[in-house]
């Protein structure tokens, strides 16, 4: 198959790693794409969606996958489905999930669909009036995309009322905090739940466990994600089965109903609280770094199960039954600012682990670190334990300037 992968993160190339380890050699074509993906395929430097969809068409592309959110709620899926190509996403209008927190929020409320309490407005003054209502700890969301960091756990009312102001005024993620979601805090523990959808049927693949802190111990700022593993023990079966019954199955008829059918990945974010699982987020696509510990555990042709799915004909999902553990290694300054470029090398690659680059260019023949989140080391084992060891020991073997990774991915089932 000719196959054009969307996006240029790790994400991305842990999607195009799967494709290429399958039996039938696929030629893969990257837009962006990374200094790595090169290695993997061709790199194209087209930046407008109707030239991308005529590149596929006049060059015969068998299936588009999109990465990362921006594509997809700027209806990248709507203008090659017009085009008659298969494309692996959400239509503009499904992409609302992720696009609009207050959209989504409403969408659980309409559809019965368990979530914490919020209110979703543009006036400060009721913003200020709710958040008086709720207890100490107060959640504030910024209503559009913000490359993951739009949120802020205030620690009492007063953080909470700085946050909403900031973020009303355009100072904080400028139009996209225009509106706000307020919400109370949900104590307990989260996960990450994966369904891939064609419309009307789904599968679910195994629960992951995201790290958003960027130390060890969970401490300092919320990044896009320090580290993941999957599957987590701390979902149980009864956990599975309330989440696609009474989260999963209830989104897609919603959306159905409102001529919006969900084809793509829902990732729902989730806090378990007393065994019952709170929604409290919705995303269109893989998690990155969520991503890159499910493409080895999944067992046969990605490329197959995906372009049954864009066509609406999903087909069954086998899993194997290993565990993955990623950790990623970021560079200096992250999540502050950008970093100075830095030579990246790698002594050895342990059995049983691999790399993932994200954040990385090429200049002759070299892969320097280019800022943010450079690598994703992954280790896979039997279980948890064993996975984290081979992440870890790959990750002694990686070396560039400044790089910094945390030390506990994992920690909450080992």
């Amino acid at each position: 198959m000719k196959i054009l992968i969307i996006g240029s993160g790790g994400r991305e190339y842990s999607i195009a790693l799967k494709l290429k380890n399958e039996k039938i050699a696929h030629k893969l074509y990257f837009s962006p794409g990374n200094g790595a993906t090169s290695k993997l395929g061709e790199n194209l430097n087209i930046k407008d969606y109707n030239e991308l969809a005529n590149f596929a068409k006049e060059n015969g592309i068998d299936l588009c996958i999109v990465g990362p959110e921006a594509p997809l709620s700027e209806g990248i899926v709507d203008i090659f489905k017009a085009k008659d190509l298969a494309i692996f996403g959400p239509s503009k209008a499904a992409a609302r999930l992720e696009g609009s927190k207050a959209y989504m929020k409403d969408f659980l409320a309409k559809n019965k669909i368990r979530t914490a309490r919020y209110l979703n407005t543009d006036d400060e003054k009721m913003a200020y009036d709710f958040i008086d209502s709720l207890g100490e700890k107060v959640v504030v969301k910024a209503d559009g995309l913000c490359a993951g960091k739009g949120v802020i756990i205030a620690q009492n009312h007063d953080e909470a009322k700085k946050a909403v102001k900031d973020m009303l005024s355009g100072e904080s993620f400028g139009d996209a905090g225009k509106k706000v979601v307020v919400e109370e805090f949900l104590d307990g523990f989260e996960l990450s739940f994966f369904a891939i959808c064609d419309g009307e049927n789904f599968v679910a693949l195994p629960v992951a466990q995201d790290h958003k802190r960027l130390l060890s111990g969970d401490l300092g700022p919320n990044t896009g994600g320090m580290g993941a593993y999957a599957p987590s023990p701390l979902a149980s079966k009864n956990l599975i089965t309330l989440l696609e019954n009474e989260v999963v199955k209830p989104t897609l008829q919603g959306m159905k109903a409102e001529n919006s059918p969900f084809c793509g990945v829902l990732f729902v974010g989730v806090m378990v609280v007393n065994d019952l699982p709170y929604v409290l987020e919705f995303n269109v696509r893989f998690g990155d770094p969520e991503c890159e510990v499910l493409m080895p555990l999944i067992d046969g042709d990605l490329s197959e199960i995906l372009y049954s799915a864009a066509k609406g004909e999903l087909k069954k999902v086998n899993l194997i039954n290993k565990a993955a553990v990623g950790v990623v290694i970021a560079s200096r300054d992250y999540p502050y600012k950008s970093s100075p470029k830095a030579k990246i090398s790698v002594s050895k690659i342990p059995a049983n682990s691999h790399i993932v680059y994200a954040g990385v260019s090429e200049e002759n023949g070299e892969l320097y670190a280019s800022g943010g989140r450079v690598l994703v080391c992954v280790g896979l084992g039997d279980d948890i334990k064993s996975a984290q060891k081979s992440a870890y020991e790959l990750c002694e073997n990686v070396k560039f300037d400044g790089m910094q990774y945390r030390k506990d991915i994992a920690w909450q089932v080992l």
